[in-house]
């Protein structure tokens, strides 16, 4: 331009261009010298072609010294203008904002302290290009030149200063810029942005709490930063609004929860601290707006209780112990449905502590809402019969007090029983190693009777005869030993005296039937002694197994246990109750006699008293015999109607026990049909036989799928056909299976062991 139509002299302009400093800033006292006068003169046309000299032929020229000479120049009429700046900024400040990017560094070296000094003249006014000066300073804090990133420095605590002073300042728009560049990487960044948060949170006019879930994301982010400053920075910052949370009268809860949620997942620890921390604090403070996000926050929190850093841990515990206190109702938006995925999810952590939370959380919801929970049964019944075969018994247990809850109905009481032996059928292992304390801990939270009954149901009508066995025989081992089940033996003692004992005998009978030596157990607790003696004597060859004299061994220890003092007491008097001491020889027959189960049980049976039958020698007695109870045997046998009885005749038990005036002959007449409580026991008896002879059909089709054809008539060595023999289900054999049977190899599954 003409120097006419500008005023500004050759050498002036001659200066702006030249590659010395000293010579442009001399040059650029001129411009402000000019630009002041006519100020001064009110003349701004002649301004604006000063300016737009500077910014065409300078500032946007190609020549970097013309760069620079034209960003020196624009600051000092700035500088000139003084008060009269703003209304020229809007042509000043744009090509300073564009040499930020120039390629020279020294430019925009330049470019920063021209805008530093334009800044200090216009203050306030210079809030209206607070976003291009934001996002250029963002830019240039991490500029590749140290120089550089030092003047962007101070210009970015003079800009901090004047918004800071400033009314003009608009946080609703700065904040989209704030969020748009809270996730990038650069340290210098990261550590700038930082800088703005803290600075605009510190004045008071500024709400920045109001938008914190704007960029609460970003700030969590930078916790795992590599820089320990922009660490320390970052949670100082977070630090400060969780306080500012505290006092505040209200909070937007939600939006936040759910980030703080997926940070409480981050792999770096000090993230996780943080967002569970925060957690701790909003599930205290946050009420009614964090009802709809309890299942996303319980889905952090649970898996953060087995966290490997032991304060997640802690605050973690805390936290979950808070939010289950917490009584929130589906009306309110808790959405039980979701909590439940989550604790069935986590019932398969790794983690004892968190599997253990999670079952506890869904007795609690049970407890509060059992109609709701019932809904989604289908769903979480299949992890929690799982969960039977944990590795951690507490675990166990509390599944078991979990399953009883949910057994309190009818309905799902029999589903529960159901689902539970087809779990241990297809599991025998869990049989094995839970079986005992499943079975014991739901007779001690539901009622015993009511899970012996449910299951002999179930059993009776099993068609896996080997694993019906099995389970029988845990039931009754369970039966005989277990505390919780004192009442239940009680009750059974009262068999032949009280219906409700009978009631109980008869249902738990036909599903015992599966096991001899369960049955036989079974009729010692109700005293049926005679019956006993009958099931043992209607065993066949082919019963007489190894696993058949395991449980015999078994069944003799435990008449040595407290459990049958009842009964030792009773061999005080044999003559009161000689079936019971031929139900013992008979057990001691089927023993071998090197076994340490024989020696035992033969011991007892040799202090039997053998003066109790004094009163009978004037009968024509014999003197005792080596086994003075079976010299009672025989004596009682001899002077009265037991000869039907020692001949095998289907008998009712006696019940002098019971009954202590009923005389002999009146207890061998109940014995023939229904007793006193009602009892056939040659019904009974069939109902064994024909039981067992089902075992036996099933040996035979395992051991040997296609049999041998029967002859039409087969024989022993003795020409007795097996249909005649004593130890064939009577009525029930057919011609040959007998013999069938005692060739049969025995199955390889072994008994239920646990002893």
């Amino acid at each position: 331009m003409a120097d006419s139509i500008v005023p500004l002299s050759a050498s002036v302009l001659r200066n702006l261009a030249d590659k010395l400093y000293e010579k442009r800033k001399t040059a650029a006292l001129e411009v402000e010298s000019v630009v002041k006068n006519l100020t001064g003169a009110q003349d701004h046309e002649k301004i604006s072609s000063i300016i737009a000299l500077l910014t065409y032929d300078f500032a946007l020229s190609p020549s970097s010294n013309h760069r620079k000479g034209g960003l020196i120049g624009l600051a000092a009429a700035t500088v000139g203008l003084a008060s009269e700046a703003a209304q020229h900024l809007e042509k000043i400040v744009p090509p300073v904002l564009d040499s930020f990017t120039d390629q020279d560094s020294r430019v925009r070296y330049y470019a920063c302290e021209a805008l530093y000094n334009i800044a200090k003249v216009a203050r306030g006014d210079f809030i209206v290009f607070f976003n291009d000066i934001f996002d250029a300073l963002c830019k240039l804090s991490a500029d590749s030149d140290p120089n550089v990133q030092s003047a962007a420095h101070l210009l970015d605590r003079l800009v901090k200063d004047i918004v800071t002073e400033s009314d003009q300042f608009s946080i609703e728009e700065f904040i989209p810029l704030l969020r748009e560049r809270m996730n990038v990487l650069n340290p210098f960044v990261r550590q700038f942005l930082v800088g703005w948060i803290t600075v605009l949170d510190s004045v008071p006019d500024i709400d920045m709490l109001g938008f914190l879930p704007d960029f609460l994301d970003g700030l969590f982010n930078m916790l795992s930063d590599t820089s320990h400053e922009i660490r320390q920075q970052a949670d100082q910052a977070l630090a400060e609004f969780l306080q500012e949370i505290k006092n505040a009268p209200s909070v937007d809860y939600g939006r936040m929860a759910e980030i703080l949620v997926q940070r409480a997942g981050s792999p770096h620890a000090f993230t996780r601290l943080t967002s569970i921390t925060w957690i701790n604090e909003f599930v205290k403070l946050g009420g009614d707006q964090l009802v709809p996000y309890y299942a996303d926050i319980l889905g952090v929190v649970l898996p953060a209780i087995s966290d490997k850093e032991e304060k997640i841990r802690v605050v973690a515990r805390e936290t979950n112990d808070e939010l289950r206190a917490i009584k929130a109702e589906p009306s309110e938006g808790f959405d039980i449905g979701a909590v439940l995925v989550i604790a069935r999810r986590e019932l398969g952590n790794e983690s004892e502590a968190t599997r253990l939370e999670a079952l506890r959380w869904i007795s609690v919801l049970l407890e509060r809402h059992r109609t709701e929970v019932l809904s989604f049964l289908d769903d979480i019944f299949p992890a929690l019969l799982t969960s039977l075969s944990d590795t951690s018994d507490e675990v166990a247990l509390l599944v078991l007090e979990v399953q009883a809850r949910i057994a309190r109905d009818a309905q799902h009481f029999r589903h529960l029983m159901v689902f539970l032996v087809h779990r241990f059928n297809s599991e025998h292992s869990l049989l094995e190693r839970r079986g005992t304390l499943a079975l014991r801990r739901l007779c001690q939270l539901l009622d015993a009777e009511r899970v012996y009954r449910e299951l002999a149901t179930i059993l009776e009508g099993e068609a896996d005869l080997e694993f019906a066995t099995i389970m029988v025989q845990a039931l009754n081992l369970i039966l005989l030993t277990a505390p919780e089940l004192a009442d239940l033996r009680a009750l059974l003692k009262e068999s032949l005296s009280a219906s409700a004992g009978r009631d109980l005998f008869i249902a738990l009978y036909a599903s015992w039937c599966h096991s001899p030596m369960a049955t036989i157990s079974l009729c010692l607790l109700a005293q049926a002694y005679p019956h006993a003696s009958s099931v043992i004597q209607s065993l066949g060859e082919s019963d007489i197994s190894v696993n058949l004299l395991v449980q015999v061994d078994k069944l003799v220890r435990l008449l040595e246990t407290p459990i049958f003092a009842y009964l030792r007491l009773q061999l005080l008097e044999p003559a009161r109750y000689p079936q019971l001491l031929k139900t013992l020889y008979g057990l001691l027959m089927l023993l071998p006699q090197q076994s340490s189960a024989f020696k035992i049980l033969r011991t007892r049976l040799k202090t039997v008293p053998s003066h109790s039958f004094m009163h009978t020698q004037s009968h024509g007695t014999s003197a005792p015999s080596e086994f003075p109870g079976l010299s009672a045997i025989r004596r009682s046998a001899s002077a009265g109607p037991f000869p039907q009885i020692l001949s095998h005749i289907p008998s009712m038990p006696t019940s002098s026990i019971n009954l202590p005036t009923m005389e002999d002959g009146e207890k061998n007449n109940a014995e023939s049909g229904n007793g006193a409580a009602g009892i056939n026991f040659a019904v009974q008896l069939k109902q064994f036989e024909h039981m067992q002879y089902q075992h036996r059909l099933h040996r035979v089709v395992v051991n040997n799928p296609k049999p041998p054809r029967r002859p039409a008539v087969v024989s022993n060595q003795n020409g007795i056909r097996p249909e005649d023999r004593s130890d064939s289900p009577r009525g029930h054999t057919p011609r040959g299976i007998a013999s069938d049977v005692r060739g049969a190899p025995r199955s390889p599954r072994s008994t239920w062991s646990t002893y």
